[in-house]
């Protein structure tokens, strides 16, 4: 019996990732297998990256195929080094987030074929907002706010209902608001005294209104930034399958708005098509974050001579710095002149979804 080539597909995220495998020639099909991994609390995010992978390739194991690509996304250069390190002498591809997912929208022909596209993801760890160039995938500009996203949706439901008298934990908060993506009334209850209330699909959609608004100044502000005004907005992530969220930045934005059936899979799908490309040596694609180069062997002679160098250099400097010690002049104000400290400016890396 002939072996099915199989490839695998990784979505890394703050909160966790979502594997997708499935045969390399089939990257836009139901998958044969999937899963979600939340990543454990103070885990680094390796850790349900390669939980899903091990899960997966056992569900090719069990299935007597083989897994002959793996991809990962990552959504900043910290992620990607963390698994890149992990990975060891694993063939994997570290692929940027934003490259996998204008992958998949062109393979399924979503995107307009010139021009830019806004990728608007609004996932649980907060709101990435990235502009490309539809026909070479090139990245303009991109930015990244923990300030509004899926958790801060689910925070706001829960102090609804409190304020109503029913009180609900996390995961239940997250059921009832992804309930509310595909009906438009439920009813909420409190486990512990019983009380119930009525929650309506608009009710949600008034909480979170002011936060998509908010979101509307972080797209206005970076397309100022690149000059380059899109042709569409694509809605990505897992708070995007709500209709009031979509009809709200349709409106507000008034952009053609591409929307896949599965806004959260658009990365990992990205993933798998980006895997059927992999070839049998590793690579990085995307962040291109280059492995340090081997250290080569220097001769002890040179080390030697490398040292005496050093030493004789630093006797030098102190002399230097000691002579120059009684002859330092007075500033004003009888105030002695200090050296001069050069700060250097430092930018955080995005945070992870």
């Amino acid at each position: 019996m002939e072996r099915m080539v199989l490839v695998l597909g990784v979505s890394a995220g703050a909160g966790g990732v979502r594997a997708m495998l499935t045969h390399s020639d089939q990257p836009h099909l139901p998958p044969i297998d999937r899963c979600a991994v939340p990543r454990r609390a103070g885990a680094g995010v390796e850790e349900p990256v390669f939980e899903a992978i091990t899960a997966m390739r056992d569900s090719a194991a069990a299935r007597d195929e083989f897994v002959t690509g793996i991809a990962v996304t990552a959504r900043c250069a910290l992620h990607a080094d963390a698994i890149r390190a992990a990975a060891g002498r694993s063939r994997l591809t570290v692929i940027d987030e934003p490259v996998a997912q204008l992958r998949y929208l062109r393979f399924t022909g979503q995107l307009p074929d010139d021009g830019a596209v806004l990728l608007y993801d609004l996932g649980s760890a907060g709101l990435t907002l990235t502009e490309a160039d539809c026909r070479t995938e090139a990245i303009l500009a991109g930015t990244h706010s923990t300030l509004l996203g899926g958790d801060g949706h689910d925070a706001l439901l829960r102090w609804r209902l409190a304020h109503s008298g029913v009180d609900i934990d996390i995961g239940t908060s997250r059921a009832y608001k992804e309930r509310l993506s595909s009906t438009p009334v439920l009813t909420a209850g409190d486990p512990a005294t019983g009380e119930r209330i009525v929650l309506t699909r608009s009710d949600f959609h008034d909480l979170v209104l002011a936060g998509i608004h908010h979101s509307v100044s972080y797209v206005r502000q970076l397309v100022e930034e690149t000059g380059v005004p899109p042709r569409a907005v694509a809605l990505l992530g897992g708070c995007t399958r709500s209709p009031g969220i979509r009809e709200a930045l349709t409106r507000l934005l008034d952009l053609p708005v591409v929307y896949d059936p599965e806004p959260d899979h658009v990365s990992v799908r990205g993933a798998v098509l980006m895997a059927t490309e992999q070839p049998a040596t590793r690579r990085v694609r995307g962040i291109r974050f280059a492995p340090p180069p081997p250290r080569s062997r220097v001769p002890r002679r040179k080390v030697v001579a490398a040292l005496m160098v050093t030493t004789a250099l630093g006797a030098t400097v102190t002399g230097l710095l000691l002579t120059g010690h009684d002859s330092t002049h007075q500033g004003r104000n009888d105030i002695p002149s200090g050296p001069m400290e050069v700060a250097g400016t430092s930018s955080d890396p995005m945070p992870g979804k």
